[in-house]
Order: structure tokens, then C-alpha cells, then sequence
């Protein structure tokens, strides 16, 4: 481990927050997995009448000691008919600091593993550097928000704008960093 590496992680992870950042906010890519309903105060105080644990459900579902036959009698009836997926806490907390800190704090762990991947590399250029970006956080994707969008039915296409993006611009700077 070497200053280059260090800089390259704490530089290269604040790219990546940034894309995060501007993503999620100032042009809002993730709106479609957020979406408004005008009843949400009527929802909400049925969850908390209904829900006693923080936790993500999934509905319909069989309890957790039933039989298979149990649960694909649960399944079967379900065709055809809706189903959600609930991510429940009885409390909102805002705690916006020490949740930009661990973002941070994981794309700067993010990036070092990708610097010292490249320090492995015998020539480091921009273009490489880009490419084994863009690969890094495809695999990201591929394994974690596409996955879970084929099983939920989730819109992925913001995420894997982040990872090509984000990715993209983190191994530009890589590659300058690590070409001097």
C-alpha cells in the first residue's frame, strides 16, 4: 500500500459519491422506484397497526414454519393477483451525516480494491483503467440490482446507468492518476 493508492481511493471514492449523489438527487434517475401514492397516510397507518417488527416482507407469502405443500398451495393461489414488497420501520430517523459518511467510507473501500487491482496491471492508461471501471461495476450490478430486478420486478436501468457512469468517470481519474 502507497500514498498513490490512498489518494487514488479518497479521490476516486469522492467521484463515485458525487455520480451517487447527483443521481439520487439533483437528476432524480431512481424516481420510478419511488413512486408517490396520494394514499400513503391511510397505507401507512395500516402497516403500523398490522407490522409489529422493522424488517422487509414480501406479500403473499407462508409462514415460516409451513410445509412445501403449504407454501405452493400460498403461491398457486396467488397467481394472478397482487403482490408487494415492503421494506417496514416503525420509525423514520434522519441521520443524512453519518449516512453520507458510510457511503463515502464504502466507495473510498470500493476504490482501493479497484487501485490495487490496477497496481497488478504493468501499464495502467486511461483507457484501461475505464474499461476495468466500467467492468468492476458491472459485475456490481449484474450481481446485486439486476438480480434482485428479475425476482421483484424492480426498474434497474438507474442503476446500471450508476455503475457505467460512476465507474466511468472514477477510472478516468484512475487512469490519469496511475499513468504519472
Amino acid at each position: 500500500m502507497n500514498t498513490k493508492w490512498i489518494i487514488g481511493a479518497l479521490v476516486g471514492g469522492l467521484i463515485v459519491f458525487l455520480w451517487q449523489f447527483l443521481s439520487w438527487s439533483l437528476i432524480n434517475l431512481h424516481s420510478s422506484n419511488q413512486k408517490y401514492t396520494p394514499n400513503q397516510d391511510a397505507i401507512l397507518e395500516y402497516l403500523s397497526t398490522s407490522l409489529t417488527e422493522d424488517g422487509s416482507y414480501f406479500l403473499p407469502n407462508a409462514p415460516k414454519d409451513a410445509t412445501d405443500e403449504e407454501r405452493q398451495k400460498v403461491m398457486e393461489s396467488s397467481l394472478g393477483k397482487p403482490w408487494v414488497q415492503i421494506s417496514y420501520h416503525q420509525s423514520m430517523q434522519m441521520n443524512m451525516g453519518l449516512n453520507m459518511v458510510r457511503g463515502y467510507a464504502a466507495d473510498v473501500v470500493a476504490v482501493f480494491i479497484l487501485c490495487w487491482l490496477l497496481s497488478m496491471m504493468s501499464t495502467v492508461n486511461i483507457k484501461n483503467a475505464v474499461m476495468i471501471s466500467v467492468g468492476i461495476g458491472l459485475i456490481g450490478y449484474l450481481t446485486t440490482q439486476y438480480s434482485n430486478s428479475i425476482w421483484f420486478e424492480i426498474n434497474s436501468m438507474p442503476d446500471l446507468i450508476d455503475a457505467i457512469v460512476g465507474w466511468s468517470l472514477c477510472g478516468a481519474w484512475l487512469g490519469f492518476w496511475f499513468k504519472k
